[in-house]
């Protein structure tokens, strides 16, 4: 009883230190801290996170994305829960890259239903610059039709960050997808700083950025808190911090692991939004196999983005018609 009361007070020690440095524009998350939140009673989290939540956003307000993959499958690398990786037998086909007028009617499709956000994703390690010319041309016709632009191309070379934002892209993906010291386990061609790097040059593009990760992997909860740690102590956080649940997809390597506890993500969510109070905490992959409920508590711990529609990826987001009934019963309004 004695130990469980000291682990309590070092828990509540561990919250008042970071609330009291929550206010310095160089506020840094320790691990152990950020431990302290995914660690609290799950209604003690959800009210908090929801209190911060309520400080910078609309809590009835979700902003809708779509994600269109533009070139699928054929990849190098090795990213364990990848179905797109070449070296994978999974039932991704390869496709080439779309043409212009095929992504401009999946644009104004998306735009029509209610998105305020395309996204472009190609099922590169790094793009070509003959590759990128096309894409290009795509960024700036999608951008006219009024439309938020983003695109997740893989790793950047020199120059081409600029060449996107001239475009007109207003966002680039490009997932850190774990803790550091977990990053080998799941993706051995690229390095944790590679990541970093791409990141770097979107910034100095001053293009937004949009990072997260991927939950359920098979990561430990210190890993968990470990991720958020790194997104939440960037000199600035993601604008766009995208959730993924692992969808597992037979003939990767992840598939067969250990399915996530629902609570566990949504503690995840609800850690996200009280570390990155500013940035839009977005439900990505794996949404379908959530149901309603474990959704709704998403949507309160803290998760005001989603993607919906066309297909994410290659896994099948919930259609529209279910995604607009579910925002009808919790009275969300799409921006």
């Amino acid at each position: 009883m004695l130990e469980t009361t000291q682990a309590a007070i070092i828990n509540t020690d561990a919250l008042k230190r970071q609330s009291a440095c929550a206010s310095r524009a160089d506020a840094k998350w320790s691990v152990a801290e950020i431990e302290a939140l995914f660690e609290l009673p799950f209604s003690d989290l959800i009210y908090r996170a929801q209190k911060v939540h309520r400080e910078n956003f609309d809590p009835n307000a979700v902003q809708v994305s779509t994600l269109l993959s533009i070139k699928t499958g054929g990849c190098s690398e090795d990213c364990g829960y990848c179905p797109q990786a070449a070296r994978y037998h999974t039932d991704v086909e390869n496709e080439p890259l779309m043409a212009l007028d095929d992504v401009l009617a999946a644009a104004k499709a998306a735009k029509d239903s209610g998105a305020s956000r395309f996204c472009m994703g190609a099922a590169w390690r790094s793009p070509k610059q003959k590759d990128l010319e096309p894409v290009l041309k795509m960024i700036a016709e999608v951008k006219a039709m009024g439309l938020e632009t983003c695109a997740t191309l893989g790793m950047l070379k020199d120059g081409q960050a600029q060449q996107l934002k001239e475009a007109g892209l207003d966002y680039y993906n490009h997932n850190l997808d774990t803790a550091p010291e977990f990053y080998g386990e799941v993706i051995t061609t690229r390095t944790y700083q590679d990541r970093l790097d791409t990141l770097d040059s979107v910034r100095e593009a001053d293009i937004n950025v949009c990072c997260g990760g991927i939950i359920g992997m098979g990561e430990s909860r210190t890993q968990r808190a470990g991720l958020i740690a790194q997104l939440a102590n960037m000199k600035q956080p993601p604008e766009s911090v995208p959730i993924n649940l692992l969808t597992q997809v037979e003939g990767t390597p992840l598939h067969g692991t250990d399915a996530l506890d629902p609570f566990e993500f949504v503690r995840t969510i609800a850690v996200a939004r009280i570390t990155m109070p500013q940035s839009h905490v977005r439900l990505s992959a794996g949404r379908e196999s959530m149901g309603e409920a474990v959704q709704a508590l998403c949507f309160i711990a803290g998760a005001n983005s989603i993607f919906y529609g066309e297909k994410l990826l290659t896994t099948g987001n919930p259609d529209v018609e279910a995604d607009n009934a579910l925002f009808d019963k919790l009275k969300i309004r799409k921006v």
